[in-house]
């Protein structure tokens, strides 16, 4: 194997890492990258260093930034007495797309899934916690996918957060049961929020 070969079949493996990736489309996206002007390599390769180095969790809510605290965090217009809580960056993205709800998140950075190693430790819980102790939220609400493992994390979520005595709501079911939040359409979200019921 020569080392053109070697670094050609090291992208494919590194591509097929990808979600939604496999062979077929990794090979699509390397041969897309290498062909006649290189310039969509190396400003792609320049793209993901600066991420890389740069962006990193937010320092209240773990949503993804380049600053300490995420634009959410910083604009003094969101409602900081509501705290929706998600279980990754995407579904903050959603749920601002959505463009009805106007007060804070949690990012949990997954879900729990033990059988996958994903314990509570795992997750941002304690950090939620801490962020209603510290007082002046009303409501939080759970936002996590209406799976089996949404559901758990909601329900373990909703224990750790009960000796707060802060409100618990939970998203109204207009989400199709077992699908995720990155999937549902804006109306579907807004709906969903504006429903909400007590957990």
């Amino acid at each position: 194997m020569s080392e053109a070969h070697g670094v050609m079949g090291d992208l494919l493996q590194e591509l097929t890492k990808l979600p939604g990736i496999g062979p077929k489309s990794a090979e699509r996206i390397a041969h897309f990258l290498l062909s006649g002007d290189r310039r969509h390599a190396k400003d792609l390769a320049r793209v993901l260093l600066a991420v890389a180095e740069k962006i990193r969790p937010c320092r209240e809510c773990f949503n993804l930034t380049e600053e300490e605290l995420c634009s959410i965090c910083r604009d003094p217009r969101r409602d900081a007495g509501l705290i929706c809580v998600v279980e990754t960056p995407r579904d903050v993205n959603s749920l601002e797309r959505a463009g009805t709800y106007r007060g804070l998140y949690h990012v949990l950075g997954g879900r729990l899934a033990p059988l996958e190693g994903m314990g509570p430790e795992r997750l941002t819980f304690s950090a939620l916690v801490d962020r209603v102790r510290r007082g002046g939220v009303r409501e939080v609400i759970l936002a996590t996918s209406p799976t089996l493992e949404g559901d758990g994390t909601a329900l373990f979520a909703a224990n750790v957060l009960a000796p707060t005595g802060v409100t618990i709501t939970r998203l109204a079911r207009g989400l199709p049961s077992g699908s995720s939040l990155e999937l549902a359409n804006a109306q579907m979200l807004a709906e969903a929020l504006a429903g909400r019921r007590a957990f």
